[in-house]
């Protein structure tokens, strides 16, 4: 019998069941499949990178004020830890009252959802716990599929079988809109309520609850009677769920709304700062600006706000800029030069982040450079010193001509003085002498890096120029005993969880000897005093150098405009000046203008926090002597006087200088070449021994600079004589 037979006599009755089973039994094979799917297929779904939320960065000064904020999402997270029990029995109340008892889903609900979405062959909202919620908004939010219900119920699963509840409900509070650009219950709570979400009380949690559904619809400011209604209904339903008592919940629910919106005060002062924090972060710890806004890290930065503010608002005062129409720009850095630390930093006058930050704007220098390319490296050389005699003569060089610009020159001038009065022609001739690639290898030390190889680097003509952050550094070696340090803006970041990822220690380097430094202190203060930075007023300790360069256009105006200087406490650079150079933009005032703007500035920081009065010598110097002025001496008389072993003398007087230091030379003519008989030392007379009644003798005195060795003026002449 073959098998064709032996099927032929399977019984009708087993033949007519079978296509039934098997449609029973692949039914059931498929709901297995499908059952494990959705049991074991959420991890193709999860990512457990959406867990990370963005969350806010925040900009804090050391004292711990908030001044700034970074985020794409402002949200700032807080911990199940933090968040009060009626908080979160608030959002299971009205959002999901079995959330400790499902295992992700509700059955009754999505098994509608999901019947609806095939019914439509597209996305139909439907009832949701509060774990699928957190689903849908971590991983479904650009699916727009008919299957994103499945997918929704499939991570949630997921979700319940491999976190704990208290997880899930710490990632939805801190996950949630709640409208105005609001996210996480944390931000909410000090939005609305301008409290920590730890000290929200039980109707304030109702109202963040509330929010849940359809925050823009509930939101207390833009319909507070919906709000209300809604508010009053969660505590309706936290009354259902025995969370509060009905006594309790008629009390709750007749109570205002108590909104107290938070509202960040408008700082445009701030937006230069941050803009540098943001580039620093990026510089020296790589961190993006996406990863900022992402990253929920706190950066500690050294920014003064009262002092930010303060010059912030004498750049808005049109009386300190001057041009030949509107449009004046200006940069301002203030540095603490005990450590580096940027304290203020104003990058425009109406500067906006995303602007052209003009405190990293290189410009020519002018002026400003010579302290620091010139008369520094000079004066670790021992000869060339601050009383040392420099060429003050209008020369060419290969070409290259140096003019000062009152054209006036004195044939000889002291470093002092040339330093004092800005003098172009000693600056250019002693870079000459001391040679441009000894000068260059100063600059490197203070990381100025110059293309340059003309006498030009001696007045600021640069073909790149500094910036105004490059000059704050290069000058706080004068004030810190030559060395140079980078400026920075950050003190440290840290990560989400409070620990530390970087911290970088500023880079110093030792560039001129003490001595050099502090006789530049004293000469750069003459300068201010009495010097071309003169103007202004600022009564406190003060040094600084001026600077000007030529417009390239208009003959005879001013393109840059600088003063850089220095207190015991600080140093500052400020520049003037336009974007676009051209014949119609020119400033009508030079470095006077920014030397007064400074002077101001630091004036009214001076009445917030004291400044200090006077520079302190360090202990390892010696003290630079004043200048000495020659005085002209025209009342020198002669005359004999009786007494002593030698019976006749002759006595010389003349009208003594307060500076006790100058020496006095005593001449007598002998014809064709006079005799230095003497030298006297702070006194206005000299006795001549060993005269003759009968002799007539004629003298002069010659005052002298022991600091420059020079002398002065020739006196009268006296004629010691008897008439008889």
């Amino acid at each position: 019998m073959n098998f064709i037979t032996s099927i032929s006599k399977i019984p009708k009755w087993l033949g007519k069941a079978k296509w039934p089973v098997i449609a029973i039994a692949s039914m059931m094979l498929l709901a297995i499949i499908g059952y494990l799917f959705i049991i074991f297929g959420g991890r193709f779904v999860f990512d457990e990178k959406n867990l990370i939320l963005p969350s806010t960065t925040k900009v804090i000064t050391e004292d711990g004020a908030l001044v700034g904020k970074l985020y794409e999402e402002n949200r700032d997270l807080v911990t199940i830890k933090q968040i009060p029990d009626h908080v979160e029995k608030a959002f299971i109340a009205i959002e999901d009252q079995r959330f400790y008892e499902h295992a992700g889903i509700s059955l009754p609900s999505v098994a509608r959802a999901v019947y609806r979405d095939i019914i439509a062959m597209s996305k139909v909202e439907g009832g949701s716990t509060i774990t699928q919620q957190l689903a849908k908004n971590l991983f479904l939010q650009n699916d727009k599929t008919w299957m994103r219900k499945t997918k929704e119920v499939m991570a949630s699963i997921y979700l319940e079988r491999n976190y704990s509840k208290d997880k899930i409900l710490e990632l939805y509070l801190n996950e949630i809109y709640f409208a105005h650009g609001i996210y996480g219950v944390g931000t909410a709570a000090q939005f609305y309520f301008d409290k920590r979400v730890e000290d929200l009380n039980i109707q304030e949690g109702a109202m963040l609850a509330a929010l849940a559904k359809a925050p823009n619809s509930y939101s207390p400011i833009n319909d507070p009677e919906k709000a209300m209604e809604r508010r009053n209904l969660v505590l309706q339903q936290m009354n259902e769920t025995n969370e509060i008592g009905t006594e309790e919940m008629l009390d709750l629910q007749g109570k205002t709304l108590g909104i107290k919106i938070a509202k960040d005060e408008e700082k445009p002062w701030l937006d230069d700062y941050l803009d540098m924090v943001i580039k620093e972060a990026a510089e020296k710890y790589q961190l993006s600006t996406q990863a900022l806004k992402r990253g929920g890290y706190n950066i500690v930065v050294h920014l003064n706000e009262q002092a930010q503010k303060l010059a912030y608002e004498k750049f808005q005062d049109n009386q300190y800029f001057y041009g030949s129409t509107d449009g004046v720009q200006g940069a301002f850095v203030l540095m603490n030069q005990e450590n580096g630390h940027l304290e203020v930093l104003i990058g425009g006058r109406d500067y906006t982040l995303g602007d052209w930050n003009r405190v990293e704007v290189a410009r020519q220098p002018g002026s400003t450079m010579k302290p620091l390319a010139v008369y520094g490296p000079a004066m670790m050389q021992a000869d060339y010193q601050p009383y040392t005699l420099l060429e003050d003569k209008k020369q060419s060089y290969d070409g290259y001509e140096a003019s000062n610009a009152d054209g006036i020159y004195a044939n000889d001038v002291t470093m002092y003085d040339a330093i004092r009065e800005s003098k172009n022609a000693p600056a250019v001739w002693l870079l000459n002498e001391i040679g441009i690639e000894y000068s260059k290898s100063y600059l490197e030390k203070m990381k100025v890096q110059l293309p340059d190889k003309g006498l030009s680097i001696a007045l600021g003509g640069l073909k790149d120029g500094l910036t105004p952050i490059q000059l704050t550094e290069a000058y706080r070696t004068f004030i810190h005993n030559g060395e140079w340090i980078s400026a920075h803006t950050i003190e440290k970041i840290s990560d989400r969880s409070g620990k530390k990822i970087g911290q970088i220690e500023p880079e110093t380097t030792d560039v001129f000897s003490s001595q050099v430094a502090w006789n530049m202190v004293r000469m750069l203060e003459a300068v201010v005093d009495n010097g071309t930075a003169s103007k202004g007023e600022y009564t406190k300790a003060l040094a600084g150098k001026t600077g000007s360069t030529q417009h390239p256009v208009v003959t005879g105006e001013v393109k840059d405009a600088w003063f850089v200087g220095f207190t015991p406490n600080y140093v500052t650079a400020t520049w003037m000046g336009y974007d676009k150079s051209d014949e119609a933009h020119y400033l009508t005032k030079g470095s006077e203008a920014p030397t007064v703007l400074a002077k101001s500035i630091l004036k009214s920081i001076d009445q917030q926090q004291q400044l200090t009065s006077n520079f302190t010598k360090p202990n390892n110097v010696e003290e630079l002597p004043k200048p000495i002025q020659l005085p002209t001496i025209n009342d020198l008389a002669a005359d004999f006087k009786l007494g002593g072993f030698a019976f006749v003398k002759g006595k010389l007087t003349w009208t003594e200088a307060e500076d006790a230091r100058i020496v006095y030379q005593i001449y007598q003519e002998n014809g064709e070449e006079d005799t230095l008989i003497a030298t006297v030392e702070g006194a206005g007379e000299y006795t001549l021994d060993r005269v003759s009644l009968f002799e007539e003798k004629t003298y002069y005195v010659t005052p002298y600079d022991p600091l420059t060795k020079r002398e002065g003026t020739p006196s009268n002449k006296a004629v010691l004589s008897v008439d008889f």
